[in-house]
């Protein structure tokens, strides 16, 4: 600004004195006899400076024409201004405004993806998990405690959050029986019909004996419709047993599930039907770390592992419907975390509990790793992040993501290069005990540690 003022100051001084130089050469050069003759004066001043009659105005034109004319010929004839001779001298100067401008001209300020401050969703309970649904809606169960004579007891309330904010309860905890033995449950996960209309439940069940005073713990399926109805698929009894990680075909009416063997490290496959029908068998004599299912499919992607655990964990393509397989890839580890993308063409999961494998299901040779530490993985709905919450499940830590990095083919032996990114924080670096992301990518529910409240923000 300081440049700009001087300069303009200065031209104006130096217009100033052309304007009274001008003046008094028109005064020596006026005819006298003829000081009211306007014509005669302008002649006069006009022959005195050796220029042709004309008034101020169209001196000026003509002035400017002539700077016009001065640039053009210092043109090449290729259009590209030439420097003019004798005129080396303004560079420095013309350098020193244009960093001046810059400093002047405020710096762009960094656009904020998300908008975190105030939760456009509030539910004011205790929430031990909670999922989305397809269309949106969430269910979600609120813990409750209450005595016996002898036990204090937890049966968690389940609850339907519909879009508009109102709520309905699906199950009441306190009215919940199973057996005749003292019985306490509570729930770890939800999973969604593809229809959203069926939801089955995992809970991790308590069963006491009063006689021999020990217990038993057992991971058990609930099923319910979104009205609340309980569905009894292997008969009475309205707890599917030593079941989890449902994973439901295109029918809305058959699942399949994992169920313990091998002390827990490997699980066997099972069928159950909503309405035909107790449990079969799938893949029958075959041992799995993990399964999760495609979206939008009858296929699901699973680790195989022997059943003595001999070999490298294998990725496998099962048809869950006509039980048919395809081995993609060999991994070197695997500890959990197996996660798809929303298009079913990318996994990622832990090869250990720092490095993060990516993979391509249509080129399984395409791979990346990225080392971010163990935690519970979700894919934003474009695939372009993915989300981790640094800890493993129900343990509270910050939220972040990191952007999906591009896979690169390599060869059988040939290691593969770990990226250690930069994070990206959201809201603010608050830790969080539970999350979801909505399906269609607009909102995040998260539970935060201590009343655990449910909340809801929009992106």
């Amino acid at each position: 600004m300081l440049f700009g003022v001087y300069g303009a100051a200065s031209e104006a001084v130096k217009r100033a004195e052309i304007r009274k130089s001008k003046m008094e050469n028109r005064n020596t050069n006026t005819t006298e006899g003829h000081v009211g003759d306007k014509t005669q004066r302008v002649k006069s001043f006009g022959a005195a400076n050796g220029a042709a009659p004309q008034d101020d105005k169209l001196a000026g034109v003509n002035e400017l024409a002539e700077i016009r004319k001065s640039k053009m010929e210092n043109r090449d004839p290729h259009g590209t201004v030439t420097q003019r001779p004798g005129r080396s001298e303004d560079r420095p100067v013309h350098v020193l405004l244009f960093v001046v401008l810059l400093w002047l001209v405020p710096c762009a300020a960094p656009v904020r993806p998300q908008n975190m401050d105030k939760p456009v969703m509030n539910v004011d309970e205790e929430v031990t998990a909670f999922a989305y649904a397809p269309d949106g809606r969430i269910i979600f169960s609120v813990r409750r405690m209450f005595k016996t004579k002898k036990y204090v007891l937890q049966r968690d309330d389940i609850w339907l959050l519909e879009t508009n904010g109102k709520r309905k309860k699906l199950l009441d905890g306190l009215k919940f029986t199973h057996g005749d033995k003292p019985f306490t449950y509570q729930v770890e996960s939800f999973t969604w019909s593809p229809n959203g209309h069926i939801v089955a439940i995992q809970l991790f069940t308590t069963t006491e004996d009063p006689d021999s005073e020990q217990h038993e713990d057992v991971r058990a399926l609930l099923l319910l419709d979104d009205n609340g109805r309980e569905l009894h698929p292997s008969g009475k009894d309205a707890l599917v047993m030593e079941a989890e990680s449902p994973m439901w075909l295109r029918d809305n009416g058959t699942l399949v599930y994992l169920k313990p063997e091998v002390e827990r490290d490997l699980f066997a496959m099972q069928y159950l039907y909503m309405s035909s029908g107790p449990a079969t068998k799938a893949f029958e004599g075959r041992t799995f770390m993990t399964a999760v299912r495609i979206p939008g499919s009858n296929s699901a992607i699973a680790i195989e592992r022997d059943r003595n655990m001999d070999g490298p964990p294998r990725v496998q393509r099962l048809d869950l419907q006509s039980q048919d397989d395809h081995e993609l890839a060999t991994l070197d580890a695997f500890v959990g975390g197996l996660s798809i993308s929303p298009t079913g063409t990318k996994i990622a999961y832990f090869v250990d509990r720092e490095v993060l494998e990516f993979r391509d299901l249509e080129d399984p040779r395409k791979v990346a790793r990225l080392r971010v530490g163990l935690g519970v993985l979700a894919w934003s709905a474009d695939e372009t992040r993915i989300y981790l919450k640094r800890t493993v499940e129900k343990k509270s830590a910050d939220l972040v993501s990191f952007a999906v990095p591009r896979l690169v083919a390599y060869g059988k032996n040939q290691g593969v290069l770990v990226a250690e990114p930069e994070p990206f924080s959201l809201l603010h670096g608050l830790t969080v005990r539970e999350y979801g992301l909505s399906p269609d990518g607009r909102f995040l529910a998260v539970v935060f540690p201590g009343k655990r409240n449910l909340q809801v923000f929009g992106f």
